[in-house]
């Protein structure tokens, strides 16, 4: 039995595009275990795949905000317990960071990771027994599955695939009807696409007969979801959702439609069609990457006019 630990603990992007060296590393050791070091806010994504045995969560961000605090270090031990709890035979970190290859350090286990040519930060390098080099300049996803391929000795599939499996829960407040996801936050306001266009594009696709759906994350998320819905004939706003929950809500709709953020990639995993919205930045090598219909539509200052999304997300709902 081959044991595998993964560290890939942030951000939610880069968590979904590590989830296809999964189906990789499955196709090509069946029977290997495989666990998962997490940053905590998203250590419901990786449980979504049925190849991932533990999740491991960490707490790095937070425990930042607090080094003075007795309980942040009670925390930190409890997790290299949990981290040296099991003999890993291998440890890839797919991060690159200092922050990582501590964490990697950490564990039990031969120790695989980028070599200073390609780390993102170089100094990660040392901290590992065996590097190898990727193409930096190629998709976060492309170069996670190249580096796992490097370490364990095998060629990844052409086709993409992200393993997900939609969670078995029930939304009761879900709406019956077709439904299109909006996701009309993100994690800085500069990538905000106007209001205007939200508008337009809902009332178009309300006038094709779908339900335009709202999620958001905090109070600021939530007030401008509702002054959009104030706007559509057929809007709902929903209650605040987990990470479980949003999968399932993603996996349901007809087609989703989002401004960069963790969200988009998720529905992407979810083989849900999906638009995405580049306004403050670019695709390039972080942007939707998927073997179902997806669609890169702007870039850093040149946000896509409301009309060419209308047309790209009327194409996907044909």
């Amino acid at each position: 039995m081959t044991r595998i630990l993964l560290v890939k603990t942030s951000s939610m992007g880069d968590i979904i595009h590590n989830l296809p060296l999964v189906h990789d590393l499955t196709r090509h050791f069946p029977q290997a275990e495989i666990d998962w070091v997490c940053e905590e806010n998203f250590a419901e994504i990786p449980t979504l795949h049925p190849a991932i045995r533990k999740v491991i969560p960490v707490a790095i961000r937070r425990w930042r905000k607090h080094l003075l605090c007795r309980t942040t270090w009670q925390e930190i031990g409890r997790f290299r317990q949990a981290v040296q709890q099991t003999d890993y035979d291998f440890v890839l970190d797919t991060q690159g960071l200092v922050k990582s290859a501590l964490i990697t350090r950490m564990a039990h286990g031969q120790k695989f990771g980028y070599s200073a040519a390609c780390a993102r930060e170089p100094l990660a390098s040392r901290f590992y027994n065996q590097t190898f080099t990727v193409d930096p300049q190629s998709h976060a996803a492309d170069r996670y599955r190249a580096l796992a391929a490097q370490a364990f000795s095998y060629t990844p599939d052409s086709l993409i695939d992200y393993g997900l499996q939609p969670p078995a829960i029930e939304l009761p407040w879900q709406t019956n009807t077709r439904y299109v996801v909006l996701l009309t936050a993100t994690s800085r306001d500069e990538k905000l696409w106007p209001l205007a266009d939200w508008v337009a594009l809902g009332r178009h696709l309300n006038a094709l007969g779908y339900a335009c759906i709202l999620p958001w994350g905090n109070a600021a998320e939530e007030q401008r979801c509702r002054d959009l819905a104030s706007q559509l004939d057929n809007a709902l706003v929903t209650p605040r959702l987990s990470l479980t929950e949003a999968a399932r809500l993603l996996a349901q709709a007809q087609l989703v439609v989002g401004v960069d953020t963790g969200l988009v990639h998720l529905a992407t995993a979810m083989h849900t069609p999906t638009v995405a919205i580049y306004v403050a930045s670019s695709p390039g090598r972080n942007g939707l990457y998927a073997s179902s219909p997806a669609f890169n539509l702007g870039a850093e200052g040149h946000p896509p006019a409301a009309a060419e999304v209308i047309h790209t997300a009327e194409s996907l709902l044909r």
